[in-house]
């Protein structure tokens, strides 16, 4: 590839250690099934076909061959001697990211301590979303669960405090995407 050093040729491990640990999304997507027609309509107004990611499996087996190829040192997949890399615009159309819009609806009260992170629980989000009155405030929530627990996951069942913030940017017109792909990019030089 043309960022490669001539007659560069990866080194790659014969294996490459990957824990793939998730969520539980079943909650989420019973929210979304309980919710009718002009909620969902809402939600896609807002925030594009962001709930399609639910449904997506995660197979660890590819996951693990593809990890096998990327290059931390050039933050790329490295095939021989073809360097390829994601870009913001395929990662735009693969998220389905439209224009954002989002209200502040939930409480910095009730973050809490988890490890290393300050972390909202999901059951808070959750009673959040089943109670609030609001329904665009309702599906701001949770698009924030699904940032949160999908995209940025730091620990099991708990929202880390800084998608918050993230979430917090996306009101101001501020796209996730390059975000999004620099935590793909964190989370593969940790697989390596």
């Amino acid at each position: 590839g043309d960022s490669l050093v001539k007659d560069y040729v990866s080194e790659l491990w014969d294996y490459t250690h990957v824990s793939v640990t998730q969520n539980s999304l079943q909650e989420l997507k019973e929210i979304w099934d309980k919710w009718n027609d002009e909620t969902k309509q809402l939600f896609y107004f807002n925030y594009g076909d962001l709930t399609y990611l639910l449904d997506v499996k995660v197979d660890e087996r590819l996951f693990r061959a593809i990890a096998q190829y990327w290059n931390p040192a050039y933050s790329c997949f490295t095939f021989g001697k073809v360097d390829l890399v994601p870009t913001v615009e395929e990662y735009t159309a693969l998220l389905h990211c439209p224009r954002l819009q989002v209200d502040k609806a939930y409480s910095k009260a009730a973050i809490k301590q988890k490890g290393e992170c300050k972390c909202i629980p999901w059951k808070n989000l959750r009673d959040l979303i089943l109670a609030h009155p609001d329904g665009k405030k309702k599906v701001d929530v949770f698009a924030l669960s699904i940032y949160g627990l999908l995209i940025f996951p730091r620990a099991l069942g708990h929202m880390d405090e800084a998608v918050s913030d993230l979430f917090d940017w996306l009101g101001k017109g501020v796209t996730p995407v390059p975000t999004i792909l620099a935590e793909t990019f964190r989370s593969l030089n940790a697989c390596r």
